[in-house]
């Protein structure tokens, strides 16, 4: 019985935390597009990137979440455009969230060393919940364990509605700060009660990039780039701080979240991709039962024409 229960336990306080919160990548630079609108076609050529999250896989009813998009920059809008996938798969299965966005970002050069980055993006998103692997307290036999049929009434299978967000960043060359709102309407995501608004979410990040030395044409000198990222959803806060190290063609990270989580990153760039990989080790009470999160990332990085004067790209981390 308390072997049976202990799974649904956590998979009700998943399924509870899915509710309030959206799926997180850490390694935020890896997924650009989902962090903030406005990073669409920040690196002007064809961009394709993959994101894989394992978020706390020794724990019945996990969070594992995929993400896909492609960006670019055209001269001819002004702006870069963007498509961006998503799913998130909570209790094993069980509650499975897409979405699928549009994005445009306007390029604005203010300067010969600022520009700014204004960005809008369309989702629409579905959600499904399978009933059938869902129990409830009139099926428990205070002997025999869950042997009932319940008597619960049952919602629909899917719930669908469109999601609108905004983000904007301005970079130079050594500094980049940026803020985004998602869910501005804050949809309706309910699948029983009258109604279930998603919460707007508040995204803040600022860093730069430091050269440890010269650059020539022979030589890429070692950067760091120290990171802040500030996150706000309803009641839940979360501050990032972090820092990365890079020296051609190798990157690593390391960043500190809240009291929950440290997470170490480890990169590689070769030609036109870039692998990295992150584990968030768990610092919280429940440090020994979720194994962390392991996240995958892969990016493609297309070669185009040159690049124009009045274009400059967003030089901050990759990973």
């Amino acid at each position: 019985m308390l072997k049976r229960f202990v799974p649904l336990l956590f998979l009700f306080l998943s399924s509870v935390s899915l509710f309030g919160q959206d799926p997180q990548f850490t390694q935020f630079y890896a997924n650009p597009l989902y962090l903030n609108p406005a990073f669409a076609g920040s690196v002007r050529c064809p961009r394709f990137v993959m994101n894989y999250r394992n978020q706390w896989p020794a724990i019945p009813g996990n969070f594992v979440t995929y993400s896909a998009s492609y960006d670019q920059h055209f001269d001819a809008l002004g702006g870069g455009i963007g498509v961006l996938v998503n799913n998130d798969q909570a209790g094993e299965g069980t509650l499975i969230t897409t979405n699928v966005s549009g994005i445009y970002s306007y390029h604005l050069p203010v300067s010969r060393k600022f520009s700014i980055k204004a960005g809008f993006q369309a989702t629409y998103s579905q959600r499904t919940l399978d009933w059938t692997r869902l129990t409830f307290g009139d099926q428990i036999d205070s002997r025999y364990g869950f042997i009932y049929n319940t008597k619960e009434t049952f919602g629909p299978n899917n719930v669908s509605f469109v999601d609108f967000s905004v983000g904007v960043i301005g970079y130079s060359e050594k500094f980049f700060i940026g803020f985004a709102a998602h869910h501005l309407t804050q949809p309706d995501q309910s699948f029983l009660v009258p109604t279930s608004r998603l919460p707007m979410k508040l995204t803040g990040h600022m860093g730069a990039v430091i050269n440890l030395g010269r650059k020539t044409r022979f030589n890429d000198p070692a950067k760091i780039s120290p990171n802040i990222l500030f996150q706000q959803q309803q009641d839940f806060r979360q501050i990032n701080l972090g820092m990365y190290f890079q020296k051609s063609p190798f990157i690593a990270g390391l960043w500190y979240r809240n009291k929950d989580a440290f997470i170490i990153l480890a990169g590689l760039q070769q030609g036109l991709f870039k692998f990295g990989y992150s584990y968030d080790v768990t610092i919280s009470r429940l440090t020994n039962a979720t194994a962390g999160a392991h996240e995958i990332s892969f990016a493609m990085q297309l070669a185009c024409k040159p690049v124009k004067k009045r274009f400059r790209t967003i030089n901050c981390p990759s990973f």
